[in-house]
């Protein structure tokens, strides 16, 4: 059986950012989607200072006027597009809890974080050159709302540790390591696919990498992947 691709599309709702920093109001149709994706390419290629709202809605196929609707400005877009990558990065661990099972957490967590290096590899480029240049538009946001969440899922690694479900391994760095291997396979996709002589990621790959990264990654925290992932 041939691999098929993943999705590439997700849906995006523009009320629930992690920075609040635009408003485009309660409507939820294909044009924001697009506009995301378009801007998001845009802004890898060009970087902020050389994108336009133009240009993204050329990519977009829509008049300028239609991304104005949702946007007042690019400042606030390019926040936009940052905010849809880190809401569906890390809005699977917001709701777990101390009674949750950390190797079922953690392995979907691992295996959620290496598909969308599949389907937003461009947003993940996008979120780390924002970091490299000192985060400029997301600086406040790190300090506060992204630290506080950390430190929330901290808490919950820590009581796993304490219950002795888990080796005592440094909850924030855990978290790093998770972020950083996975997002790797986004930001360095050329490296990756030219040494690996591969076209362009497909679902097998993506399985591949998903099992190798969790395995090693849980086995490190003394915890066995779920019975399902070794099937």
């Amino acid at each position: 059986m041939s691999p098929t691709k993943l999705q590439t599309k997700q849906d995006f709702d523009p009320s629930e950012t992690p920075t609040g920093k635009y408003k485009p109001g309660k409507i939820r149709d294909r044009n924001l989607n697009n506009i995301i994706t378009a801007a998001a390419e845009e802004f890898v290629q060009n970087g902020y200072k050389g994108a336009s709202i133009q240009a993204i809605a050329d990519r977009a196929g829509i008049p300028k006027a239609n991304v104005h609707y949702y946007f007042k400005s690019k400042s606030n877009l390019y926040v936009a597009v940052l905010d849809n990558l880190i809401s569906l990065w890390n809005d699977f661990l917001n709701s777990i809890t101390e009674d949750d099972d950390p190797a079922v957490v953690l392995d979907a967590f691992i295996r959620r974080k290496v598909e969308m290096s599949y389907t937003h590899p461009r947003s993940s480029k996008l979120f780390a050159m924002e970091i490299i240049q000192g985060a400029p538009h997301l600086k406040e946001y790190l300090r506060t709302d992204l630290r506080q969440w950390v430190r929330d899922k901290t808490h919950v690694f820590n009581a796993w540790i304490e219950q002795g479900r888990m080796e005592p391994v440094d909850p924030v760095h855990l978290i790093f390591l998770i972020w950083s291997s996975t997002q790797h396979y986004a930001d360095f996709d050329v490296q990756i696919l030219t040494i690996m002589n591969r076209a362009e990621y497909e679902q097998d790959m993506i399985d591949g990498i998903a099992d190798f990264l969790s395995g090693m990654i849980l086995r490190g925290c003394g915890l066995q992947l779920p019975a399902k992932a070794d099937q």
